[in-house]
């Protein structure tokens, strides 16, 4: 049985991958924070409309 050796080119070429990977959570979190601050301005909204509703 042989196992693969890593080899300073395979070492080499986990480094865009791990870049990658924090692009994709860098982008995952600011989706994130959008949706969250869109959806608190719905509810701000929702909370004028049915005050202005009542009064």
């Amino acid at each position: 049985m042989v196992l693969p050796v890593m080899t300073q080119e395979a070492a080499a070429e986990t480094t865009p991958r791990e870049r990658s990977d924090l692009f994709g959570l860098t982008l995952l979190a600011t989706i994130g924070i959008v949706m969250l601050a869109w959806i608190g301005g719905l509810v701000w909204g929702a909370m004028l409309f049915f005050n202005w509703l009542v009064s």
